[in-house]
C-alpha cells in the first residue's frame, strides 16, 4: 500500500459537516455514475427555492455543439426591466453528473444585489458525450447569450462567466475559446475550485486519495470519462484541460479559489501563476482546511463565510457596484 504524503488537515468546523455526510459519500467509479445521476445532488436548486427569493426561471432550447438541441435556463429578478450585468454559468459535477441548476445558489445574491441575469447551460455529460461535447456545448451557450443580450436585458460589456469544479474547468476552457475564436467579450472569469488538469501529477492529488468529497480516484473517473485513452497524453486540448495552455495572454480578469485540503489545490494555484506570468489580472484564494465544496456543504463555517464574502466583493468590483 502506497503511503499517503503528509497533508494539510481539514478545517475543524468544515470537518464536522463532512463527517455528517460521510455515509452518503461513495466511491466515484464508472459503475456508480448512473446511480449518482439518479439520486441528484443537494446542490441542485428548485423553482420553489428561487421563488422564495424573488427570482424567476424560464427554460429555452438553443443550438449546442453540431447544432444539436440543448437547454438553457434564464434566471432574473421577478419584475425586472432594463439592462444590467449578465452571468453565464457552467455547472459542476466532475463532467459526469449534475444539471444546470447545480450550484446556482451561489449566484442568487448577485441576481438580487446587482440586478444580474443568469444564463445557465445544460451541457451534455461524459462518458456518453465525451470531449469536446461539454465545452463546445458551453461555448455555444455563451455565444447564444451574447447574441441575445439585448432581449435578455444584459449589457454585453458586463458579461461574466462563472463555474465551480468541473464547471470552473469548463468556464476556463470557454474563456480560452472565446479569445481564440474571436468570440464574445467577457468581463471576467470566476473559477471556483476549477477542475483543469487531467494529468494527475500535482502533489495535492496524491495527498487526498480517499478523504474528502472529490478524491483522486473520483478525479481519474471524471477525466477518463471525458477523455478516454487520451487522458494524460499530448492529444488533450487546452479547452478540455486549461492547465495545459501555455499562452494565457489576452484573457479577462480571473477570480480563482480552492481549499488547501483538496485535489485541485495545486493545479489552481499554478493556473493563477500562469495568468500573472502572461499579464492577466487574477485574484487567488486558497482557503485553509477547505475540502472540495466546503463552502456549499458547510456554509456556516467561518472559512466558508470568508470565501463567500471574497467572491461577492470581487463580483461587486467587477460589475462596478
Amino acid at each position: 500500500m502506497t503511503e499517503v504524503p503528509v497533508r494539510p488537515p481539514f478545517d475543524r468546523e468544515a470537518a464536522v459537516a463532512l463527517a455528517a455526510i460521510a455515509d452518503q459519500l461513495e466511491p466515484v467509479t464508472p459503475e456508480t455514475i448512473s446511480a449518482m445521476r439518479s439520486r441528484g445532488t443537494p446542490l441542485d436548486l428548485s423553482d420553489d427555492a428561487l421563488a422564495d427569493v424573488g427570482i424567476t426561471r424560464r427554460d429555452l432550447a438553443i443550438a449546442g455543439y453540431n447544432g444539436d438541441e440543448i437547454t438553457v435556463s434564464v434566471l432574473e429578478r421577478a419584475g425586472r426591466t432594463g439592462t444590467g450585468p449578465g452571468i453565464f454559468h457552467t455547472h459542476g459535477g466532475g463532467m459526469i453528473t449534475g444539471d444546470r441548476m447545480v450550484g446556482v445558489q451561489q449566484l442568487l445574491p448577485w441576481i438580487v444585489e446587482h440586478d444580474a441575469v443568469v444564463v445557465t447551460v445544460e451541457y451534455r455529460l461524459a462518458p456518453e458525450f465525451p470531449d469536446p461535447y461539454p465545452v463546445e456545448d458551453c461555448y455555444a451557450g455563451l455565444r447564444w447569450t451574447a447574441a441575445h443580450a439585448a432581449e435578455l436585458g444584459i449589457d454585453p460589456e458586463r458579461l461574466l462567466i462563472a463555474g465551480a469544479s468541473a464547471g470552473g474547468g469548463l468556464a476556463a476552457g470557454v474563456t480560452l475559446m472565446a479569445r481564440d475564436r474571436n468570440g464574445p467579450r467577457l468581463l471576467g472569469q470566476l473559477l471556483i475550485c476549477p477542475m483543469i488538469d487531467d494529468r494527475d501529477t500535482p502533489v495535492s492529488t496524491a495527498q487526498y486519495p480517499d478523504e474528502g468529497t472529490w478524491v483522486r480516484s473520483s478525479n481519474r473517473t471524471g477525466w477518463n470519462a471525458l477523455l478516454g485513452e487520451r487522458r494524460g497524453t499530448d492529444e488533450v486540448s487546452v479547452y478540455a484541460a486549461p492547465a495545459r495552455a501555455t499562452d494565457l495572454s489576452g484573457l479577462p480578469p480571473a477570480f480563482i479559489d480552492c481549499g488547501s485540503a483538496e485535489v485541485f489545490r495545486d493545479e489552481d494555484v499554478a493556473y493563477a501563476s500562469a495568468l500573472w506570468r502572461d499579464g492577466v489580472q487574477a485574484e487567488l484564494h486558497v482557503w485553509p482546511g477547505g475540502f472540495h465544496g466546503f463552502d456549499m456543504l458547510a456554509p456556516q463555517a467561518a472559512v466558508s463565510q470568508a470565501a463567500t464574502a471574497a467572491r461577492d466583493a470581487w463580483v461587486a468590483r467587477l460589475f462596478g457596484a
